[in-house]
């Protein structure tokens, strides 16, 4: 097969750069596609060429498979890359990225339409012995049949969208006098969100821990694993702080559930990136609970962690190579933690602050980098995902990766819009996190608003006081001369826990 030598990115922000900058190591020339609303973004910059897509709303720009496919056509792309997120897992659009001869730098179709049905994928997994959280194979709608396999498996159960994630369509139900209400819910939210009501029903996992492996499949049947991340402190059914690797795991764990994340991924055939999600309970038990058939957002933990870049090897194996090493030649080395820099307000329940980035100063030092699509003065789009960057810090050990965090995370200067560094700053700083004792209820049991409101703290405000007292006495020309200000610390920044 040819080398690539130009990859159509279709996605946009920091995952669009992230692409862009390995390919360019590489040798391989770049082409962006931009909406409306990402004229000036960082990469539209970055790349060779640049080609315009259309109105601001995703459904009207990054989400036509039309446009995507022309951009490459009309540029000479040989290969388009998808990104996270968009369609990135839409077994259409690989499909249409093949039948205009082009490759997908990600799986077959197959692999991706298997996957992205819950219930598919558990039925592909339970051919190769996958543990699998006790449940319904298939889909449920009849609401009596319904409530006795719920009453057969015990309370608590969750009812369970088939098709989509983020939390939609999803419903925990503590006992049978609620269950009706609940599935209607489901089923309902389901449609409305995926187009499909389909719901199955599972066990309910107390005090789970997310934990993910990330697999890499050639074309030649070879599969491996990168080991595991931590993705339990969750907002609303998604990721804000991850890890790798996890506090927890016992090297017999891992290697189970690396044998286990391997076979997801030989169910279904399945060739270059992929991420296989467990649930592990607090007896430490693992279920295989979804694949998602693309990079991850928080793929640089293990690429910190590995020395690998994984998009680099995406592209290796999209053009038929071989994996270059087997998995007894990889090797842990140190911790990486990841925090998400969301434009949210953590102290009013997460939701989006968008804004204009007034002050942008990222963190520095070794050991730290930072994946982002903005820079001081950008506005942050309110029609797409608020993330502003991520920022990963990696180590020699789990103790050492958080402090580096937290030093990072002060250093990290944002104004214009309120963020959700005060937030991972928080986790950071709490015995939970820091003793690996936590669970995906995080952010329920522990967090509160008010833990991030200021509170004046006494050597500050003396200081503060004594830089006053002095200013005023200074007199008139010298005072304009020095133009001192006073500056209010941020809020997250006072809050040292």
């Amino acid at each position: 097969m040819p080398q690539i030598k130009k990859i159509l990115v279709a996605n946009r922000g920091e995952i669009a750069l992230r692409v862009m900058r390995s390919a360019k190591e590489m040798g391989i020339k770049t082409v962006a596609v931009y909406s409306e609303a990402d004229r000036e973004a960082l990469h539209v910059r970055f790349a060779d060429e640049a080609v315009f897509i259309g109105a601001p709303a995703s459904s009207e720009s990054y989400l036509r498979i039309d446009k995507i496919i022309d951009a490459a056509r009309k540029t000479g792309a040989q290969a388009i890359h998808p990104g996270y997120g968009f369609l990135s897992e839409n077994e259409d659009f690989s499909q249409a990225v093949d039948d205009a001869g082009m490759i997908f730098i990600g799986p077959s179709p197959k692999s991706i339409e298997v996957m992205g049905s819950k219930l598919a994928a558990k039925e592909a997994v339970a051919k190769f012995n996958v543990p699998l959280v006790p449940g319904t194979s298939e889909p449920i709608d009849d609401i009596n049949k319904a409530k006795k396999i719920a009453k057969d498996i015990g309370y608590p159960i969750l009812i369970k969208a088939s098709a989509g994630g983020g939390g939609k369509g999803m419903r925990i139900v503590e006992n049978e006098n609620e269950f009706q209400e609940q599935m209607e819910r489901a089923v309902s939210e389901a449609t409305s969100a995926f187009g499909d009501g389909s719901v199955f029903i599972e066990k309910y996992v107390t005090k789970p821990r997310h934990i993910e492996f990330q697999i890499f499949g050639d074309k030649h049947g070879n599969v491996i694993h990168f080991f595991e991340r931590e993705c339990s402190i969750q907002r609303r059914h998604q990721k804000v702080v991850e890890e790798a690797p996890s506090s927890v795991l016992t090297p017999d764990i891992r290697k189970r559930m690396g044998e286990a994340a391997i076979n997801v991924a030989k169910s279904c055939g399945y060739y270059g990136a992929g991420t296989v999600e467990f649930i592990l309970d607090d007896s430490l038990n693992f279920y295989f609970l979804e694949m998602n058939t693309r990079l991850q957002v928080e793929h640089p933990v293990t690429e910190m962690i590995t020395g690998i870049d994984l998009v680099k090897l995406q592209i290796s194996v999209a053009q038929g190579e071989k994996l270059p090493f087997k998995q007894e030649d990889l090797k842990i080395h140190g911790h990486a933690v990841e925090v998400r820099v969301y434009a949210e307000d953590p102290s009013n329940n997460f939701l989006p602050d968008i804004g204009t980035l007034q002050t942008y100063k990222r963190p520095q030092g070794n050991g730290i980098r930072v994946d982002d699509g903005f820079e001081q003065g950008m506005s942050i789009p309110f029609y797409y995902d608020p993330m502003i960057a991520k920022l990963i810090c990696h180590a020699e050990t789990r103790e050492m990766a958080i402090e580096k965090t937290i030093r990072a995370i002060q250093e990290y200067e944002i104004t214009g819009l309120e963020t959700t560094l005060g937030f991972c700053n928080f986790v950071m700083h709490h015995e939970a996190f820091r003793s690996g004792k936590f669970d995906t209820g995080f952010v329920g049991k522990y967090f509160k608003p008010e833990v991030l409101t200021a509170t004046p703290d006494p050597a500050e405000e003396e200081l503060a006081a004594a830089l006053s007292a002095h200013i005023l006495a200074t007199p008139t020309s010298t005072h304009a001369a020095t133009q001192h200000e006073i500056v209010p610390v941020s809020k997250w920044k006072k809050n040292r826990i």
